[in-house]
């Protein structure tokens, strides 16, 4: 596989930890300035140039994002898209979860326990709206904040008035949210990688401090998650458009309340805290998806760990050509025909006696791995003769 990791910090010890455990697996890996590249729309097929010339073919793409280039970083990974490398990560993915108001109404509809949360623009709903979350103490965050920064504290309703009032005379938007007092100063991180947690951790403040970001000085301890908590951390991350991610909870009273989902999370906390090669989960995720991504059912069928949703195109010189769904040998590899595109026409839960043409593609459900050897390689994508610099510019 060759992998490129989008960071602007090559040296930070999340990307090094990636690059290594991509090398170590025999993956080819690169680096690449997230800023350094140049969208190219000017052609019939989507492109992207690097550092000035046109950027060679990639299998997958991990974006390491930062949140002062959203915009431009998201519009670079959906250009990627476009030329149809797989990355864990979407654009719209990152786009919701890097939005704490766009995340929340999210995940609010999926019955995603979370505190109570308002938003409110005028001055005169600030304190009904602190009302309905539960009343002082509660917590103010802006929307945009990372690391715990811009997450106050507001121990009075008056208080929180002056705070709101400030942020918005400076054109801040900010949620207003419950105080979890059972919580201590405490949450969990769990680290979802495709359809499971991989590793999680609890947080835990120092002294006074309500925030319990190891930037703010907290300590880490390493933890095992009961269902319920990684039910909760796995469901918002895929939810969310995410297939790695960080899932900030914390402990309820009734059970987990989902505070955040990171779409860039580090991994310099958990796998010291829980010695456990992260990192290598994540590139062994990846490499499994490149030549077979899955399609994204958003929760929406609840199925077994190794079973799932994909499609598949029966190719002109597939065995497949020629049988009948009940003969194509299908439901002996524990694979359901969901539904049938022929063209313009959809068949619904095909017939077996229907059979199969080459250019159908077939929406099944069953084991992935079965699926997954039915996948030709890759194809790649056509290189454009373009006027190059005589020198190679690197591109790392």
């Amino acid at each position: 596989m060759k992998l490129a990791i989008l960071s602007r910090a090559p040296q930070a010890y999340s990307t090094q930890r990636l690059r290594a455990a991509a090398q170590q697996r025999g993956h080819q890996v690169k680096v690449l300035n997230t800023l350094r590249f140049a969208i190219d729309l000017s052609g019939s097929d989507p492109d992207l140039q690097y550092r000035g010339r046109l950027l060679s073919d990639y299998d997958a793409v991990l974006p390491r994002i930062g949140n002062s280039v959203t915009y431009f970083g998201t519009a670079v990974v959906r250009q990627f898209e476009q030329m149809d490398v797989y990355t864990p990560n979407t654009a719209n993915g990152i786009t919701n979860a890097r939005d704490k108001l766009r995340a929340t109404q999210i995940l609010s509809r999926h019955n995603i326990g979370m505190p109570a949360t308002a938003f409110v623009h005028s001055r005169a709903d600030v304190r009904l709206a602190i009302e309905r979350v539960g009343g002082a103490p509660v917590v103010i965050k802006l929307l945009e904040g990372t690391q715990g920064i811009g997450v106050i504290l507001a121990p009075e309703v008056k208080i929180a008035e002056a705070i709101i009032e400030t942020l918005h005379s400076t054109k801040q938007n900010v949620l207003i949210q419950s105080f979890i007092s059972e919580s201590r100063g405490r949450d969990i991180r769990a680290l979802v990688v495709g359809d499971r947690v991989v590793a999680a951790m609890r947080r835990m403040a120092s002294g006074d401090e309500f925030r319990s970001n190891l930037h703010r000085g907290g300590t880490v301890e390493a933890v095992e998650l009961t269902p319920e908590y990684e039910q909760a951390a796995v469901r918002s991350a895929q939810i969310m458009g995410l297939r790695v991610a960080g899932v900030d909870m914390l402990e309820g009273r009734d059970g987990p309340l989902v505070m955040e989902v990171n779409s860039s999370p580090g991994l310099e906390g958990i796998e010291r805290a829980t010695g456990l090669d992260v990192a290598g989960a994540i590139i062994d995720f990846i490499n499994n998806q490149v030549a077979f991504p899955e399609i994204d059912v958003r929760q929406r069928l609840s199925v077994s760990t190794g079973y799932g949703v994909a499609e598949l195109l029966v190719h002109a010189n597939a065995d497949l050509v020629g049988k009948r769904v009940r003969d194509s040998g299908l439901g002996d590899r524990d694979i359901t025909v969901l539904t049938l595109h022929r063209g313009s026409t959809v068949i619904p839960n095909p017939r077996g006696a229907v059979e199969l043409e080459a250019g159908d593609r077939l929406l099944c459900f069953g084991k992935l791995e079965e699926m997954r050897s039915m996948i030709p390689e890759r194809r790649r994508r056509r290189t454009k003769v373009r006027k190059l610099p005589k020198e190679p510019i690197p591109e790392a």
